[in-house]
């Protein structure tokens, strides 16, 4: 009976041991991995990275993770146009079977869903903000993008008459969706400005907009889009997601 007792203490104390081990190891492994991917992506802040599962050290023996979950504080996605990017906030994925090398250098996701959040201020960037013509001594612009609830953007347009001096301010609700890997804001009916007749191809030249989000990290890219509280929820999607290497 004794040396029962004696056995079982040596395998609980072995099993305490192989426990440390591994969140050692985890928490090393964790370091490695977002120091490799703030280096790769250029990123102005440690990402945090969250390897799951357990046990971790079993997971290495077998060259891939199940479950790797990476936040980004904020990232700075290309617009397409030379010069200007466009700020992603809060980026939350989730990378599946991912595989990586003995020293961390490169790490590949089989896939990788996400979210993330781009702010109306930032969003307003890409929109018309200089008076724009869009009928005779009629001039338009875009002044502020909000929330305009059940998943519509609120957008604020300020329309001018130059020879009366008059200026008004209407907003119209609009959805956003993606298209072609761009966030796309349309108006659903279309503002009516100091009484002007104005076609409705040039509204819309004001009151439309797309903004191209490219180059997010390791390939992912943009599968829907919703408006939320203080700016565009984006989900984002990838596979064969690189997260260093």
């Amino acid at each position: 009976m004794r040396a029962l007792r004696v056995l079982l203490i040596v395998v609980v104390i072995l099993g305490a041991l192989f426990v440390v081990a591994d969140r050692v190891a985890v928490h090393f492994a964790e370091g490695e991995a977002a120091d490799r991917l703030k280096a790769s992506e250029n990123l102005a802040s440690t990402p945090d990275v969250d390897i799951k599962g357990f046990p971790f050290l079993t997971q290495v023996a077998g060259g891939s993770l199940d479950d790797v979950e990476v936040g980004i504080a904020s990232y700075q996605a290309d617009t397409g146009k030379p010069g200007r990017t466009i700020r992603i906030d809060d980026l939350k994925a989730d990378m599946k079977g991912v595989e990586f090398s003995g020293d961390y250098s490169s790490a590949t996701a089989a896939t990788a869903t996400g979210t993330a959040t781009i702010a109306y201020d930032e969003l307003l960037k890409t929109a018309e903000s200089e008076p724009t013509e869009v009928a005779p001594g009629v001039t338009a612009r875009i002044t502020g993008l909000s929330d305009g609830g059940n998943g519509k953007i609120k957008v604020a347009v300020q329309g001018a008459v130059s020879s009366l001096g008059i200026k008004q301010t209407v907003s119209v609700l609009s959805s956003v969706s993606v298209v072609d890997n761009k966030v796309e804001v349309h108006a659903d009916s279309l503002p009516s400005l100091a009484g002007a007749a104005i076609a409705e191809d040039r509204i819309r030249t004001i009151t439309d907009f797309q903004q191209a989000v490219d180059r997010l990290p390791g390939g992912i890219v943009l599968d829907k889009v919703e408006a939320a509280q203080n700016g565009v929820r984006i989900t984002v999607k990838g596979s064969h997601v690189k997260l260093a290497g």
